[in-house]
């Protein structure tokens, strides 16, 4: 009876999750869907901020450009996910199309006309807010505190750890220098790392968009946040 309980309170915390997503979904339905080919800017860094987007389908990173030049990749988002909520002036970044892209837009005003108005948008609202934040803490520590292969196995177990990811062979839609900008690494040192990770069987690399996973304990484990990767709290953790 207590297991039951237990997964009935886990149950309906994952449907209010997925309601609270759907629901901040709403806004955007209206909106015409549009096409971004891979490689291709949804909104430039520096740009007045007068507009929202919700990724349809695909994958899209935002990234910054530091001195000399340099490519500093801060988030990758998924389908179903809002770009620009949390800003009121300008992009602090620019977001690129790494697949051929979906997308739909909404202007700020329109936005938070339709927050403001609606009581079940509100608390949505807050809640995207609440987790990009945390999802910045999360980088934080990451780039901060940790070492290459704990990065590389936390990038990993994250992908795995989205909904719908096939965990034993993961697809990686982002190229190993996209990895390597988001996690503060040369390509030559993912690259390395993979190999590494191969020969003491925690994944594989198959072909350049392809991982199997050999073991999620050993990932896990070489993360060096091995508690918040349990099997029990893995699908709860988000990439962005």
């Amino acid at each position: 009876m207590l297991m039951q309980g237990k997964n009935a309170f886990e149950n309906a915390e994952l449907a209010v999750e997925v309601a609270r997503g759907a629901c901040l979904a709403s806004v955007f339905r209206t909106s015409s869907t549009e096409l971004v080919e891979a490689g291709q800017a949804i909104c430039w860094e520096g740009d007045d901020a007068k507009h929202l987007f919700q990724i349809v389908e695909g994958v899209v990173r935002l990234h910054r450009i530091i001195g000399e030049g340099r490519r500093v990749i801060t988030a990758f988002h998924f389908a179903g996910d809002v770009v620009g909520a949390s800003l009121l002036g300008e992009f602090l970044f620019t977001a690129e199309a790494v697949t051929d892209c979906k997308i739909r837009r909404i202007s700020r005003k329109s936005f938070h006309q339709e927050v403001a108005r609606c009581d079940e948008l509100r608390p949505a609202y807050i809640d995207l807010l609440c987790r990009e934040n945390a999802a910045a803490h999360d980088q934080m520590v990451l780039l901060s505190k940790k070492n290459a292969e704990e990065r590389l196995c936390t990038f990993i177990l994250r992908l795995a750890s989205r909904p719908g990811a096939k965990r034993d062979v993961l697809r990686v839609p982002m190229n190993r220098q996209d990895i390597a900008d988001y996690l503060g690494l040369t390509i030559e040192t993912v690259s390395r790392t993979i190999t590494k990770l191969a020969a003491r069987n925690v994944v594989v690399a198959q072909g350049r968009h392809d991982l199997k996973i050999l073991s999620m304990e050993k990932l896990a484990r070489l993360s060096g946040s091995a508690d918040d990767f349990s099997e029990k709290t893995c699908h709860r953790v988000s990439i962005h």
